[in-house]
């Protein structure tokens, strides 16, 4: 096995700094995929280059690349090759995924913005509407989007395609259970079934979670298949169960993306300063479960101290 300091080049670098080198990577593959695609469509149809335009705009808008960057610690933790290249395929077919999944949320919540720009599902209906094109807009402009939310999944399913068959297999599941999250999500809301209070998630939410840890758990679990570490699964799935539960709850602190409506009517009438102190306790306990998941695991010393840097990172606690 080798590790991240087996490597000259790598061995001045911090790990958050050798992750971060291989972010940049990612971000060159991405930007060079989408290129290349608008490229060859262009110039066979523009018409065909719009699904392409549109993909590519978003995921150049700037995001915090979540997936990407716990599936790349994951794989470096787990003493994975900084040069790897299918560690930069998995991270940016992961940032895809999440590109799609993000789309598609968009056209059901009917979400006027994303990342500062104006959500695929609108601009196209604008674009149909200022053209006087026949039919009606906004059927046009989600018919549109949900198409480049499929090829984003294509484009990424084009990447994870090539990965080592155990890897491939953690990727397949993920894109299964992430889209039958968000329907499952989705459906609770619409009947009023949804609990605003993340309960499920501290005592370990499994398939069909709209916001499952499985986001967590399957994108380190690729990194340490990339690197040929199956005997990581079970420390890993731990720190990423208990990192989930004090993720969510923070989610729900602060009133993040998913906690609105009925969650915020929940911390103003009943979560008072005890209520508060309360979660707070719970996420501290949490994040010492996800200490002791990495603290005995087979990981270089440096290593299992970014791990639990990261985990405070996440839970919103520097």
């Amino acid at each position: 096995m080798t590790t991240p300091t087996d490597h000259q080049p790598w061995r001045t670098l911090t790990p958050a700094q050798v992750r971060d080198a291989m972010l940049d990577r990612v971000e060159e593959r991405l930007a060079r995929l989408l290129a290349e695609e608008h490229r060859a469509r262009r110039t066979r149809d523009p018409r065909s280059a719009v699904l392409v335009a549109g993909v590519a705009e978003l995921v150049q808008a700037g995001a915090e690349r979540a997936h990407p960057v716990i599936c790349l610690t994951g794989y470096l933790a787990a003493g994975g090759d900084p040069d790897g290249e299918d560690a930069v395929a998995a991270a940016a077919a992961l940032e895809l995924l999440d590109t799609c999944l993000m789309i598609r949320e968009d056209v059901r919540d009917n979400a006027p913005l994303r990342r500062g720009i104006p959500t695929l599902h609108i601009s196209h209906a604008a674009e149909h509407e200022r053209n006087g094109w026949r039919g009606e807009p906004r059927r046009f402009g989600e018919g549109t989007a949900v198409l480049a939310g499929d090829l984003a999944l294509a484009y990424g399913d084009r990447l994870a395609v090539r990965l080592p068959y155990e890897a491939w297999q953690w990727w397949d599941e993920l894109r299964t259970e992430r889209a039958i999250g968000a329907h499952v999500e989705a459906a609770a809301a619409t009947e009023y079934l949804d609990d605003a209070w993340p309960g499920q998630c501290v005592s370990g939410c499994g398939s069909g979670c709209g916001a499952g840890w499985y986001g967590l758990r399957h994108a380190l679990l690729i990194g340490a298949a990339l690197a040929g570490r199956a005997d990581l699964r079970e420390a890993y799935e731990e720190y990423a169960r208990a990192l989930h539960g004090a993720w969510r709850i923070r989610g729900f602190l602060r009133g993040g993306p998913g906690f609105g409506g009925d969650a915020q009517f929940l911390r103003d009438v009943f979560f008072d300063e005890r209520a508060r102190a309360g979660a707070e306790e719970t996420i501290a306990a949490l994040l010492e479960r996800a200490d002791a998941a990495v603290a005995t695991a087979p990981l270089a010393p440096h290593w299992r101290t970014e791990l639990t840097a990261f985990a405070r990172r996440v839970a919103g606690c520097e």
